[in-house]
């Protein structure tokens, strides 16, 4: 009788332990599937929160083109026409890398405008001091004889712009990602379109890298300044102009 209770207690403990695993086990997958659902559940990256940092304005090097249509005046340029080449070639000079291309159209049964023009046109850059030589001449097929094929001028220049484009929405504004929405945190495509303003609107490039050097100084106004303090008196300026008065501007007081 004593044979019994011995034989059938290590089959209980091993019973036990067998359930306590299977249990972990199960505890472990539950909470690994918990975990994969959350991490698929999860937003993408958040973007960063500085604008400068989303959208970088960005120096490089980019074509800046003028299209010139033939025969608009029996060939030559016309006012209008003339106006912008000279100002293309201001631009040119100011900021222009490299030569200046012409690309001209052929097959478009025009050829004689089509010279006319360009001639017209390098007389327009020589009276805005471009040299004959920086000028090259391409030409390009005309594919559509009905549409207008324009004698192309283009250089290269320095120029501020975004490294991609604006309208991009990689996360969902709406409340499908609830961590996203919860955050408070700006969306990706906030202040694009601000950045890529500033960086069309900017004269120099250059500005948005390092500030100009300062100009000559008013050596009469500093040399005033000087001599006032040294004869005591205050070198401040005054400015002194007769403001109106409200009621006289609005018609007088009732």
């Amino acid at each position: 009788m004593m044979d019994g209770p011995t034989m059938t207690a290590p089959s209980h403990s091993r019973t036990s332990r067998t359930r306590l695993a299977a249990a972990a086990l199960s505890l472990a997958a539950l909470l690994g599937g918990c975990a994969s659902k959350s991490a698929q559940s999860d937003p993408p990256n958040m973007a960063p929160p500085d604008v400068r940092e989303r959208h970088p304005i960005v120096l490089r090097d980019a074509p800046r083109s003028l299209d010139v249509f033939v025969g608009r005046s029996a060939g030559r340029l016309d006012i209008r026409q003339a106006e912008d080449v000279a100002e293309f070639a201001r631009e040119y000079r100011r900021t222009g890398k490299g030569g200046l291309v012409a690309q001209v159209p052929t097959g478009s049964r025009r050829e004689h405008a089509t010279r006319d023009t360009l001639a017209g046109i390098r007389a327009e850059l020589a009276r805005n001091g471009v040299a004959p030589g920086a000028l090259s001449v391409r030409s390009y097929p005309v594919e559509d004889p009905g549409l207008a094929s324009p004698i192309r001028l283009t250089f290269a220049s320095l120029q501020a712009g975004l490294p991609h484009q604006c309208g991009q929405w990689p996360t969902d504004l709406g409340v499908s990602e609830f961590k996203f929405s919860a955050s408070n945190e700006p969306y990706w495509n906030l202040g694009c379109a601000s950045q890529a303003t500033l960086a069309a609107q900017v004269a120099d490039p250059l500005d948005l890298v390092r500030a100009r050097n300062e100009g000559r100084p008013d050596i009469v106004k500093r040399m005033g300044a000087i001599t006032k303090i040294r004869q005591g008196q205050d070198p401040s300026t005054e400015y002194r102009q007769a403001t109106p008065q409200i009621n006289s501007t609005v018609g007088g007081s009732n």
